[in-house]
Order: structure tokens, then C-alpha cells, then sequence
């Protein structure tokens, strides 16, 4: 007879729902690695991304206030992104992540 288990599944649904999607981890890497980001940057280190993913994944990451987005008023227009103190505290999970994946890669033949 199996045992139903109570879990609460919110806190680990909430998390993923807040990384879920093909770019949002890799541009918070890329967010780590240094305060602050052009987005022409972004787009030039993350390959294969196209412009409108690149831009909505950063709305998303901004709306979930995983990101700062600044907007200077200038000609031309500059816009920097970089991690917000939230983004910054899931920096420990993405590494964890990033660690098991290399402690786990297949041997190379």
C-alpha cells in the first residue's frame, strides 16, 4: 500500500515558475559574473537568443523583481541590467545547479 505524502509543493513551484524558461538561468549567470550589463552585451554573450526572447525574458526577470533594470534618459538611450538583492539571494541555488551539472557531466570518449 503506498503512503500519500503531505508536501507543500508551493515553495518549490514558486521558485521554479521564477527561473522556468530556456534563458532565464543563463542570463542570470551571465548577471552574476559581473554588477552591470548592457543589453547589447547580453545579446552578443548569450548566442542563439533572438532579440524578442532576450527582451521578454528580461521583463519577466524584472517583473519578479530578480533584476534591476536602469534607464538612463540620454540620446542615444542606455539601459543597464543587473541583479537585485532577490536575484543576488537565488545566486546559491543557480551555482548549486551549475555544480552538479559539472560533477555530473559524462566522461568524454
Amino acid at each position: 500500500m503506498n503512503e500519500v505524502l503531505e508536501v507543500n509543493e508551493e515553495p518549490f513551484l514558486y521558485t521554479m515558475s521564477l527561473i522556468n524558461g530556456k534563458w532565464k538561468m543563463h542570463i542570470l549567470f551571465w548577471l552574476s559574473k559581473r554588477d552591470i550589463f548592457r543589453y547589447g552585451e547580453l545579446k552578443k554573450l548569450i548566442k542563439n537568443i533572438t532579440h524578442k526572447m532576450l527582451s521578454t525574458q528580461l521583463k519577466e526577470l524584472e517583473r519578479d523583481n530578480l533584476i534591476i533594470r536602469t534607464e538612463y534618459h540620454q540620446v542615444p538611450p542606455k539601459v543597464e541590467y543587473s541583479l537585485s538583492e532577490l536575484g543576488l539571494s537565488l545566486m546559491p541555488v543557480l551555482n548549486a545547479i551549475f555544480t552538479w551539472r559539472y560533477d555530473n557531466l559524462p566522461q568524454q570518449k
